[in-house]
């Protein structure tokens, strides 16, 4: 590892100060010009690592090395925008030796996984394994606002039916929730409010809501909120759509300031009527993570991860008998593997043996690229008990990270694809 470590660091780094939200296309970059330039970045690294690489329109990249069967390693190279509340510059790539830790939007989400198996590829290509597969590292651009690089590699290209996805959890992941972003209309008569908006992504819990109203100032302190001129202002802390009980959602205290709490109680408390729905995979989440108003009118989307073993229509009957007013906005089906099958049984044995625990597959509720796959898991690079910063401010990982995952990736492709 001490070969390539340094190398990482470097790379990740710079890899960071790529602001690769999306951004307004340009001609030839379909999600912005800051995507198309870290596309380019991690391609021409490999080109120079000795791999072949390919550049699908600036939809998605692939690096490939060997022969036979593909075998995918799925990543992503875009990043949710920053947010508010942020200590490190999101898009400065700072390393932080004395705590051993690299900062920014994307260490972890996904450029950071993206690199080391990157790395892991390359030495294993320095040490002269000879892969009998041909693995393909495919870097998309698209993952967190729609998935059209994955559509648009299916368009041009032959997706490999098995593989992995370092985006997610260990030990690894055999079950992934079924996705609805989901946008809820609800009408307000005669508000005594205006311009009320609030959030960044339908996948990241909303960390700041604002709105034109009459100022209480003892209510905004009952309510932990404040005021800048004109406006209330309701602030919270970001995290995973998937995740919303790791963030705190600035949108329920400002539906409670406005006297909209009908509105609260729906959203925050019944769910749209969805509460208490799970299986093995875990509960139904509900993430109330945009809102705004149009007059009258106020729309909130939610981001909804069911069980796995739960179809669509379960969901959207309930929605239907309640008589919500919603549109679909994104919707991705569940993911479910044999918990024993060969892959997941190999992956969980890597974890274990690099790690030496004794840990079994999970399940959860994020959406990885593992579901473009016929076969894939999320493998990586979050554990139990880790103090998780995805989607969240001061987003890092750590130089023991950055090494165990080294290890994790280099064993996990050496074992399927020896």
């Amino acid at each position: 590892m001490s070969n390539y470590f340094n190398d990482i660091v470097k790379n990740l780094s710079q890899a960071i100060k790529y602001d690769s939200s999306q951004a307004p296309a340009k001609e030839g970059m379909p999600f912005g010009e800051g995507a198309a330039k870290c596309l380019d970045f991690y391609l021409s690294l490999a080109d120079f690592m000795g791999f072949e690489t390919r550049n699908y329109d600036n939809y998605i990249g692939e690096i490939s090395w060997g022969s036979g069967k593909d075998f995918a390693v799925l990543a992503h190279l875009d990043v949710v925008p920053a947010g508010s509340g942020w200590e490190h510059d999101p898009f400065g790539g700072e390393v932080d030796e004395k705590s051993g830790k690299i900062w920014g939007r994307g260490t972890m989400d996904d450029k950071g996984p993206a690199m080391i198996a990157l790395y892991a590829m390359k030495a294993l290509m320095d040490e002269g394994f000879k892969p009998a597969r041909r693995i393909k590292l495919l870097l998309g651009c698209n993952e967190e606002t729609g998935w059209a690089c994955i559509e648009h590699y299916n368009k041009v290209a032959k997706m490999p039916e098995e593989g992995i996805s370092p985006d997610a959890d260990f030990p690894v992941i055999y079950a992934e929730k079924g996705i609805l972003q989901t946008k809820f209309k609800f009408n307000v008569n005669t508000p005594a409010f205006s311009e009320l908006n609030g959030g960044n992504r339908p996948n990241m819990v909303c960390d700041f809501c604002e709105a034109k109203a009459a100022i209480d100032g003892k209510k905004l302190a009952e309510l932990n909120m404040s005021s800048e001129g004109d406006k209330v202002i309701s602030r919270g802390k970001s995290a995973h759509g998937s995740t919303p009980d790791k963030g705190v959602n600035a949108i329920a205290p400002m539906l409670e300031y406005l006297g909209l709490d009908d509105i609260k109680k729906s959203l925050f408390d019944e769910h749209m009527g969805l509460c208490g729905l799970q299986d093995e995979t875990g509960p139904l989440t509900f993430s109330p993570n945009l809102i705004e108003q149009d007059g009258d009118t106020i729309y909130v989307t939610c981001d909804i991860r069911y069980p796995a073993t739960f179809e669509r229509s379960a969901i959207t009957d309930i929605l239907d008998k309640r008589g919500a007013e919603y549109e679909v906005l994104h919707y991705q089906a569940p993911l479910f593997n044999d918990a024993d099958s060969p892959l997941i049984s190999t992956l969980l044995k890597v974890y274990n043996t690099v790690t030496g625990k004794n840990a079994r597959p999970i399940a959860i509720g994020g959406g990885t690229y593992a579901r473009a796959l016929r076969y894939g898991a999320a493998f990586g690079p979050e554990e139990e008990g880790e103090e998780s910063t995805i989607h969240q401010a001061n987003e890092y990982i750590t130089f023991e990270k950055i090494e165990k995952c080294f290890n994790i990736y280099k064993l996990a492709l050496k074992e399927l694809c020896g």
